[in-house]
């Protein structure tokens, strides 16, 4: 009896509801029609695309075996029809997608830093130098420098950057020119390569590990032992005088670029003890009194790191290129030191054109 009533109050509706397997009979049925649609035009773009590169191209693209799944060979030199065939392709379609002009390229400021004439407040702020620290943690003695604030974080004066950076870029080329020895000095990670390219192109030394305590203040023991060789005024060695370097001292830096003086700060007190001048990037938070020629900016940034690197290097390069072109014309910028050479006969003295600071040594 219930079954019954259930029936007859139920019964129209339920014979009305179309079962789900024809629904989904339904919806299958209208998948799979748009998927042979999409491959149908899938297909025919395939076949305007070869239809097109058969009409631009001056020989027909071969057809690929079903088998072997390779193109027939109808020249002895495969290699020659792949790379016309590879060209022919280039051709045609090099035009197509977007270029991405001007872009950064990391590898640009390592290679090919920029020289110091390029020095700009857009390029400057590319390489994030605004940026300081928070403002808690910042360094009164740096507030010259500062611009204002920005979300809690001190932003740096980019003018006040570009010219300490042209400041220190003409010490840099002046030390060179007169033959001088500069260091560039960055232990962080990732400074390594700029430290080493800027040393190359400066013609002096890098160091990239940790400084050792007393290099500078007990360097007859420390660095005692360092090979030294005698070069002349255009850099080429002069042999015979390495026995006359054996009981010299160890040779000092002109100049000190030091790239985070934070990590560095007891060399710092060392070329502030003999007064070897020192060349630093200082962020909000560092003391500029600890180094001779402050640049304020990001020393946290990579980017920054190595332009400024880049920049002080193509600066001693261009000192460099001036000394050298002064020796040609017999002009020395620099007062040569005077050597004691033993002979068999006696001790006489002998003077060249060499300088016991940068053409008279370098570490090994």
């Amino acid at each position: 009896m219930i079954i019954r009533q259930t029936i007859i109050r139920h019964g129209r509706r339920i014979a009305t509801r179309p079962p789900r397997l024809w629904l989904r009979s339904y919806a299958n049925e209208a998948d799979i029609d748009g998927i042979e649609a999409s491959l149908n035009r899938s297909l025919k773009e395939t076949h305007s695309i070869e239809s097109h590169l058969q009409n631009e191209s001056s020989e027909p693209v071969p057809q690929i075996d079903n088998e072997s799944h390779t193109t027939p060979n109808n020249s002895n030199d495969e290699v020659a029809e792949s790379y016309g065939s590879l060209k022919r392709q280039q051709s045609l379609t090099s035009h197509l997608g977007t270029s991405l002009t001007p872009h950064y390229a990391p590898h640009t400021l390592l290679n090919h830093p920029p020289p110091p004439s390029a020095i700009s407040l857009p390029l400057l702020l590319a390489s994030q130098s605004h940026l300081g620290h928070s403002t808690s943690l910042w360094n009164p003695l740096n507030s010259r420098y500062i611009f204002g604030i920005r979300s809690g974080i001190h932003i740096i004066s980019l003018d006040i950057t570009a010219a300490h950076l042209r400041r220190a870029c003409r010490v840099v080329s002046g030390i060179t020119e007169r033959g001088g020895l500069v260091l560039f000095v960055g232990t962080r990670r990732g400074q390594d390569r700029c430290v080493v390219n800027a040393a190359k192109l400066a013609g002096g030394c890098h160091l990239f590990e940790r400084w050792t305590p007393g290099s500078i203040t007990n360097g007859h023991q420390i660095l005692g032992r360092c090979r030294m060789r005698v070069v002349d005024e255009f850099d080429q060695p002069i042999p015979g005088l390495e026995n006359q370097l054996l009981e010299r001292p160890a040779l000092k830096p002109d100049l000190v670029v030091c790239l985070n003086p934070l990590e560095n700060w007891v060399m710092l007190h060392e070329c502030g003890l003999h007064g070897i001048p020192t060349v630093g990037i200082i962020d909000t938070d560092a003391n500029p009194t600890w180094v001779t020629y402050a640049i304020p900016a990001n020393d946290d940034s990579l980017r920054c790191v190595q332009l400024i690197a880049g920049v002080l290097g193509k600066a001693g390069e261009e000192g460099q290129r001036r000394r050298k072109e002064r020796a040609r014309k017999g002009d020395v910028p620099y007062q040569p030191e005077t050597f004691q050479v033993k002979v068999q006969e006696g001790v006489g003295e002998t003077g060249g054109d060499m300088d016991a600071v940068h053409h008279a040594g370098g570490s090994g």
